[in-house]
């Protein structure tokens, strides 16, 4: 007996739960139900220093994320979920000094980003991400560059879509 009534209150549970009015995901995504498209604009480079690959590289990598964590369909403009930005700022700069050098350097990509919803509103931003990665002195930039950005896009992929549907 205590089963069954174990068992009928599971079953209301998760239906309740499936009725709810936000779709959930296993990536911890919120998105409205009828949210069905997102349109993601090409990130121009607007940086004193340009990185020829970056803009691209980090538009197909936002792309990527929306399209296989999501059940979003991609579109080329006006998607239910819109985002736009562009890449304002990429630098080295120094960090730990030892001695009269530097021992690390450090690359920064800062990019700005609008993120319309039109389903809901209210969860609308404009903001600035700003990711690092740090390297040794002792390489030239040319030399470790393409993985630096790899790992800065992911963090900044990671923080549009947090911000965008995750709601941290």
């Amino acid at each position: 007996m205590k089963n069954n009534i174990l068992k009928i209150i599971i079953a209301f549970v998760l239906f309740i739960g499936m009725q709810s009015c936000v779709s959930y995901s296993f990536t911890g995504a919120s998105i409205p139900p009828d949210a069905k498209t997102i349109s993601i604009q090409y990130f121009d480079n607007h940086a004193d220093f340009v990185v020829p690959t970056l803009s691209e590289s980090l538009t197909l990598d936002v792309k990527d994320r929306f399209s296989s964590q999501t059940s979003l369909i991609l579109v080329g403009r006006n998607g239910d979920l819109q985002i736009e930005g562009v890449i304002t700022d990429y630098r080295t700069t120094p960090q730990a000094i030892s001695g009269d050098e530097a021992a690390l350097n450090r690359l920064s990509i800062s990019i700005k980003v609008k993120f319309i919803n039109l389903i809901e509103p209210d969860k609308n931003y404009e903001t600035t991400f700003t990711r690092y990665e740090d390297y040794e002195s002792t390489y030239d930039l040319a030399d470790v560059q393409d993985a630096l950005i790899m790992l800065i896009n992911k963090m900044l992929v990671d923080d549009i879509f947090n911000k965008a549907v995750v709601n941290w």
